[in-house]
This record gives C-alpha cells, sequence and structure tokens, in this order.
C-alpha cells in the first residue's frame, strides 16, 4: 500500500484529501504543523509528501530541507502562494511538484501517481536509460537520438540539457538548476540560454514545435519532459 503523508493545517482540506486517497485505497498520515510532519515523516517513512507551505509553526520550504537531508521522498507542494518566486524556492529546496489551490482533486490525484511512478520506475543506471516515446528515440548511453527512423544531430549542449530533463520525467526542473548544471553558477542569471537551446530542442524532435508534447515550459519557473 503506497503511504502519504499530509502536511495541512486546514481541516476541512485534511479530510477531504483523506477521504479521497482513502477511497483510492492510499495509507494516510496527517500532520497539522511542521514539527508533528517531521516526526511522521520519520516514523512512517510515507511513499509521497503532500505539503502546504503555510503552516502555523513554520514555513514548508524549511520542512523541504529538512526532509531532503535524510530522505529522497517524492515531496508535492500544495499552496495558495501565486508568486513564481515562492514556486522556485519550494522547488530549489528539494520539493518534486508545485499544485496552486484551488486544485482539481482529479490533477492531484494524477500528480500524485506521476510522482510515485517516477520512484518506482527510475532505472538503476540513469546514464543507459533508452528513453522511447511516439516520435522519437534517445538512447543515452551512446548519444543518440533518432526520429521517423533519421538520426538526429544533437550538440553536447543540447544532450547535457535533454538528459537532466528526460532522466527525471515528469518532474518540473526549475531554471536555476539547468542553468547551473549545463552552463555554471556564473550563468545562473541568463534565462535566454535556456529560451534559444529549448527551442533548438523542440524544433529537432517535436512534431510541433510552436505546441510542444515533450518538452514542457513552466512559465518563471522552468520546464519538464514528459514521456
Amino acid at each position: 500500500m503506497t503511504r502519504v503523508l499530509v502536511v495541512e493545517d486546514d481541516p476541512q482540506l485534511v479530510r477531504a484529501l483523506v477521504l479521497n486517497l482513502q477511497a483510492r485505497h492510499y495509507g494516510v498520515d496527517a500532520a497539522p504543523d511542521g514539527v508533528t510532519a517531521l516526526r511522521l515523516a520519520a516514523a512512517r517513512q510515507p511513499d509521497v509528501v503532500l505539503l502546504d507551505l503555510g503552516l502555523p509553526d513554520m514555513d514548508g520550504v524549511d520542512i523541504i530541507r529538512g526532509l531532503r537531508g535524510w530522505s529522497r521522498v517524492p515531496i508535492l507542494v500544495l499552496s495558495a502562494r501565486q508568486g513564481s518566486d515562492e514556486k522556485v524556492a519550494a522547488l530549489d529546496a528539494g520539493a518534486d511538484d508545485y499544485v496552486t489551490k484551488p486544485f482539481s482533486m482529479n490533477e492531484l490525484l494524477a500528480r500524485l501517481r506521476a510522482a510515485v511512478r517516477r520512484t518506482e520506475d527510475t532505472p538503476a543506471d540513469p546514464a543507459a536509460a533508452l528513453v522511447e516515446t511516439e516520435d522519437f528515440t534517445l538512447d543515452l548511453a551512446a548519444k543518440r537520438a533518432v526520429r521517423d527512423g533519421q538520426d538526429v544531430r544533437l550538440t553536447p549542449t543540447e544532450w547535457h540539457l535533454l538528459e537532466i530533463l528526460v532522466t527525471s520525467p515528469g518532474r518540473l526542473i526549475t531554471q536555476k538548476h539547468l542553468l547551473n548544471e549545463v552552463w555554471g553558477v556564473s550563468q545562473s542569471s541568463k534565462t535566454n540560454y535556456l529560451r534559444v537551446y529549448m527551442a533548438q530542442l523542440r524544433r529537432k524532435l517535436e512534431r510541433d514545435p510552436s505546441h510542444p508534447r515533450y518538452l514542457i515550459t513552466e512559465p518563471g519557473m522552468g520546464y519538464r519532459f514528459e514521456g
């Protein structure tokens, strides 16, 4: 049974989440504050955490950092905070996804299933992974991309950027993380680099680059690969 830790101080929302999750055969623990959340996470070892950022005793970003000190459990942030800065801070601290309130229960459950699936499907050696979609295939070990039966030439920078995204399918990767990994800390504000290279990757791999199916932009935050 997949176990979910709900960290939320709104009793009505907690009740709705618990009922919906239990109806779908998830095991559920609930914490109304950060201290309880960290204690339950250590004691119950959840498979995924649903975390509100606005808790009475501590900021949710601090909880993310606390969990990331010892756990890789998927963390889905639930928050009414609309600003991209807050979202980026949570993602940079180690959150896996961000759902803005109010949200549909179906969307939340789909995101939760995706987060759990990513932990189950992570290959033992990501560098050797073969990524197959309806439109193209990537052999990361051989550095080979094939579309419509033809090899697609990608530059080393394009490969590096693509590898980071496709080895964490469905996960939102922040602009800052991508820039640091691909171009180095000194270039962490050069978001125009990302726009240029993502446009090049879409032209080479997407069926309709202006309406991408696989390389998705989350405005103001980053990018995700949807396989």
